[in-house]
């Protein structure tokens, strides 16, 4: 009954969020089909293609004003999703929080607790509400990328264009440039798919021992992109499937960050046994960043932590501005724990 209850509450809640982000979809797409309307209409008048008024007169005026005023509304939109997120994750900042303070180990310690997560996880109910809500947040995440990054970099390569063909004839120098920064920000956008693509890759790894899946993901990557990889792996290391899924999960999402953040021309993969424990370390040769404010507002430097502490491990992240950053995690093998 509980398990039937469980799964109305998680479809009736998807149904909602679909609802939601249909009405946001929507409106973001009206405002920005208004301010393409709007700039193509004074790009024809501007080009003598037509004539509906004139660029000095009123009407000029007002159309400029109402792109404006549309870009305006765009942005509002946009900031108010973007505060709603940082709540969102600092409320998950916080609860990762909370969890530091109760280590988890992966062993047999405490039987009590390991019937009730077998228990939890035998449930119906409870296993379609974890999925459901690991997807939902996944996609909503892809989503908000993709907004973000990869729309408007097409946004202002779509803007820069349409400035060539104004002055192409006019100030051929001033072209040339403007080609020169539609060809950076192509290159820019497409490495940010690139980046987003990694994690449209399958959850589990197919058949593969981490090791391989991850030279698979290296030499797929050397292939597309400028940046030396080097990875490093003991092939010895044997892990539950569980713990090699969530491994591969953080690599991938500290390559996808090296890729689109970090600028760096070189990245570091070590995966090597250490006693009782796996050891691995990622760093990379890019530009670093503020620890303490990124972590603040970083869903994929959170998500990394709560891996970690599933799997009863523990992680360390080093980086400064201007020199690079290095990832320290370990996870301990079946039946031990991580003392570090």
């Amino acid at each position: 009954m509980q398990a039937e209850q469980d799964k109305k509450g998680a479809e009736q809640a998807k149904a909602e969020q679909a609802k939601a982000a249909r009405r946001r979809h929507i409106i973001e797409t009206f405002l920005w089909l208004l301010i393409i309307v709007c700039l193509v209409v004074i790009l024809l008048q501007g080009l003598d293609v037509i004539e509906l008024f004139l660029l000095q007169g009123k009407w000029a005026v007002i159309g400029l004003g109402f792109v404006g005023a549309s870009l305006a509304a765009a942005a509002v939109n946009g900031y108010l999703q973007n505060s709603k997120l940082k709540e969102a994750i600092r409320k998950l900042s916080e609860q990762q929080q909370r969890k530091r303070n109760y280590p988890v180990t992966i062993g047999h310690d405490d039987p009590g607790a390991d019937g009730e997560d077998e228990h939890r996880q035998d449930d119906p109910g409870w296993t379609e509400k974890v999925r459901f809500t690991a997807v939902i947040e996944e996609r909503q995440r892809l989503a908000r990328e993709l907004h973000d990054a990869v729309s408007q970099q097409l946004f202002a390569i779509s803007m820069t264009a349409t400035a060539v063909s104004r002055t192409i004839e006019r100030d051929w120098e001033r072209a040339k440039r403007q080609v020169q920064l539609i060809e950076e920000m192509a290159a820019v956008a497409q490495s940010e798919m690139r980046a987003l693509l990694l994690h449209l890759r399958p959850v589990h790894l197919e058949g593969k021992s981490l090791g391989q899946a991850l030279s698979a993901l290296v030499e797929e990557l050397k292939q597309k992109v400028p940046m030396e990889i080097v990875l490093e792996v003991d092939e010895s290391i044997v892990l539950l499937p569980k713990a090699e899924d969530h491994l591969f999960r953080i690599a991938q999402e500290a390559l996808s960050n090296t890729l689109r953040h970090s600028k760096a021309d070189s990245m570091r993969i070590r995966l090597m046994r250490l006693d009782n424990k796996v050891h691995m370390t990622l760093q990379d040769s890019g530009i670093g960043f503020d620890l303490e404010a990124k972590k603040q507002t970083s869903y994929g430097l959170l998500t990394m932590e709560e891996r970690v502490n599933e799997l009863g491990g523990a992680l360390q992240m080093i980086s400064q501005p201007g020199e690079g950053t290095t990832i320290h995690l370990w996870v301990p093998m079946e039946g031990h724990s991580v003392n570090v």
